[in-house]
């Protein structure tokens, strides 16, 4: 293996490295993203029944807000539950962006190594062709030894670039649409939160006008 990396030249340290990164980033985003971490099971419907059941102070919204991207998006949404349901779709359209920002981390990068590879490898293409070529005109065409390292290295560099984009893409992809996915997901959750606020403010209005009555 080490072999090989020598006989692609120095665009293979770059290479190699974005290889790391990918790794770590892949790494990172697969813990990160796991369901129960984003969307834990059943809290919609807990902080639901809080909202009618009126079980909220501001330490019940703090704790819901650090739970999770779910909890930081229904928080939003309890912090002004008081106000019109306008107001509370903006609140939680606003936190939204900044929890969709929070999922997406690392990930234009993870795109960026994956465009970037392939490039780095076609450079050490050119450059092992730029060798070969100069090497024919230094011996000719009858030293295959210098010949072969030049073929060799345009084809390792090429080979390693794919090897490094093609997971890296691969993997932006998923993540990508795993996180649109828990995007639809938690909207679906917020809007449902919104529902039993209004509908709760409207039960209560009924039931103070039939105590004034």
């Amino acid at each position: 293996m080490l072999e090989l990396v020598i006989a692609g030249g120095w665009v293979m340290v770059p290479i190699l490295l974005l290889a790391v990164g990918a790794i770590g980033i892949a790494v990172e985003r697969a813990w990160t993203l796991r369901r129960r971490e984003v969307l834990p099971p059943g809290l919609g419907e807990e902080v639901r029944q809080w909202a009618k059941g009126r079980q909220l102070d501001p330490r019940h919204i703090e704790v819901l807000r650090s739970n999770s991207p779910l909890g930081a998006l229904l928080a939003a949404a309890l912090d002004v539950r008081h106000r019109s349901r306008e107001v509370i779709k903006e609140r939680i359209e606003d936190t939204g962006r900044h929890v969709l920002h929070e999922l997406e981390r690392f990930l234009p990068t993870l795109g960026t190594i994956a465009a970037v590879a392939p490039l780095l490898g076609l450079l050490g293409t050119v450059l092992g062709m730029i060798s070969m070529f100069m090497a024919i005109l230094d011996a000719g065409v009858g030293d295959a030894n210098r010949l072969a390292g030049g073929i060799g290295q345009a084809l390792i560099s090429t080979a390693a670039g794919l090897i490094v984009a093609i997971p890296a893409l691969v993997l932006y992809r998923w993540f990508r649409s795993r996180v649109a996915g828990y995007v639809v997901e938690m909207e679906k959750e917020a809007i449902a939160l919104v529902d039993a606020i209004e509908d709760h403010a409207v039960a209560g209005k009924a039931r103070a006008r039939g105590a004034a009555a």
